[in-house]
């Protein structure tokens, strides 16, 4: 068994103690030694939990903007449907009853699947 180590963060620049315990269970998992202190790791974690990272290339904490919806009249009943896409004028668009309708009714069985009518299950 090896004696305790003095490393120095990564972050804070302070030398911190990676004792020979901890060096044994760090390598009976496979784990490199340590670049942060205690202190410096428990930060970070807390800052990855927020769900956000300071220093760039992690998860955004700004909220997502609300979806952009745009009008279109369906194609099934006519009546004015609100969709999340911009709608193209060679493809029918359907109101989220008509869609729901539609897509029973293509499928073979109520409340549709995906391999309805196709073979063995």
């Amino acid at each position: 068994m090896s004696g305790d180590m003095t490393l120095t963060c990564r972050d804070c620049g302070q030398g911190f103690s990676f004792t020979a315990g901890e060096q044994d269970f760090y390598a009976s998992r496979g784990f490199t030694e340590p670049t942060r202190c205690s202190d410096c790791r428990a930060a970070r974690r807390a800052e990855r939990d927020r769900g956000s990272y300071s220093s760039g290339g992690g998860y955004d904490s700004a909220p997502r903007a609300p979806r952009q919806m745009f009008e279109a009249v369906c194609s099934g009943c006519g009546s004015i449907a609100q969709v999340p896409f911009q709608p193209s004028a060679d493809k029918p668009v359907y109101c989220s009853t008509c869609f729901e309708q539609r897509r029973g009714a293509n499928t073979g069985r109520p409340g549709g699947g995906r391999f309805a009518g196709r073979g063995r299950y």
